[in-house]
This record gives structure tokens, C-alpha cells and sequence, in this order.
């Protein structure tokens, strides 16, 4: 069973995927604008109309390695509108147990894609936090074993900082876009040993990649 490949959840993800690919021009247009957004709200406001997804072949990835992991908590930070975590809960749902819990500052792009999330039939198993993820990540109490991080890079310590009690041993954690320099310290971060992390760089694009990192 592949969820991806169901016919109500399928044609939603090649519409999504071209949609973001429609919005490339546009992106590059705005960029000053964007680039002078300096908070996280800024940013996120800025990006409010922005897909920003992980490339299909990375969601492929997280699909797999998702069913592969079974785990029973999966928590993204920077949901955006939604394309990884339907490639989340895809796996989750053909695990046949498991929920999907995700983060996102941007209240339009909550709507967006919770209206998804009810279109594929997944939003059972997708909890969304709308606010700063650094406040409403804190509110988890129960053991998490895996891990997307693909907000703003340059969170992607705190939040790991503020999850790592929670981690199970041998949770998984993938970091997108981690080829980016504002990735760089928790690129840093996750390849000390004395924070209890042993990973490997993935290749997802031509200048990219993603960090996927196990808990030690």
C-alpha cells in the first residue's frame, strides 16, 4: 500500500508541486523584498504566498524512511503548505500507526494547508501548531522518533536544542537544505560527537543537500 499513489492524494501532490514550480519567477522578483525580512514573522509574512517544498524526490525519501522507522511521533518544523507533511503522514498512514505533528508561523499558509490536509483525507493524522515553533514545539511531552526540520535555517539549533530531551535513542532527524550557509552551525552542531549525533550528508539537489542525523 502507497498512500502517495492514492488517486485522492496523488493528483493533489502533482497540482501542489506545479504550483510551486509556477511560483519560481515570482520568487526571484521578490527577492529583495524578501531578503529584507529580518524576523521570523517578517519572514514568514514575506513568504505567506510561497510553497518553498521539499524537492519530490526528497519527499519520496522521507516517505521511505518514515515506513522504514515506524515511528510513533513525527514533528516537523516549518510546515509551509504542506507538501512534506503529506509525504509524512502518507507513510504514517500505510504504518498503520503513528501522527504527524507540524509547525508554521504564517497564519494564511495554516489555512492553505489544512484545506489540503482535508482534501487527501489525512488531516486525522496531522496535528498543526500555529505560532513560533520555539514556544509551541515545547508543549510535546511524548518521546519523539523522528524529526523534519525545513523552517528557517537559522532555528534549526534552537529547535533541535528544545527537542533533544525528547528524542528516543535512535530517533531520526533530517534537516533540509543544509547545502545553504545559514545551515552551516547545525550542520556544526549535529557533527560534534559530544552532542549525540551520528549522520551523513544527502545529496538532494546539484548545490543542496539534506543532513540526516540518527540520536545516538
Amino acid at each position: 500500500m502507497n498512500t502517495l499513489r492514492d488517486p485522492k492524494v496523488a493528483p493533489v501532490i502533482d497540482r501542489m508541486y506545479a504550483e510551486a514550480s509556477d511560483q519560481m519567477t515570482q520568487l526571484r522578483e521578490r527577492g529583495d523584498e524578501i531578503r529584507a525580512a529580518k524576523t521570523a514573522q517578517e519572514r514568514a509574512d514575506a513568504f505567506s504566498d510561497f510553497y518553498l517544498p521539499v524537492t519530490p524526490e526528497s519527499g519520496q525519501l522521507l516517505y521511505t524512511l518514515v515506513r522504514a522507522t515506524r515511528p510513533a511521533l513525527v514533528v516537523e518544523f516549518g510546515m509551509s503548505l504542506g507538501l512534506s507533511a503529506i509525504h509524512l503522514a502518507s507513510a504514517v498512514r500505510d504504518n498503520g500507526s503513528g501522527r504527524v505533528v507540524t509547525t508554521e508561523l504564517s497564519a494564511a499558509k495554516v489555512a492553505a494547508a489544512k484545506a489540503s490536509f482535508a482534501e487527501v483525507g489525512l488531516d486525522d493524522l496531522i496535528t498543526v501548531l500555529e505560532g513560533d515553533a520555539t514556544q509551541t514545539l515545547a508543549g510535546i511531552e511524548e518521546p519523539v522518533d523522528f524529526v523534519l526540520l525545513d523552517g528557517w535555517k537559522d532555528l534549526y539549533v534552537p529547535v533541535i536544542q528544545l527537542l533533544a530531551p525528547k528524542l528516543s535513542t535512535g530517533a531520526l532527524v533530517i534537516a533540509d537544505n543544509t547545502g545553504m550557509a545559514d545551515a552551516q552551525p547545525y550542520v556544526d552542531y549535529v557533527r560534534d560527537p559530544a552532542n549525540g549525533y551520528v549522520g551523513v550528508s544527502f545529496p538532494v539537489r546539484n548545490s543542496d543537500a539534506m543532513e540526516i542525523s540518527c540520536r545516538a
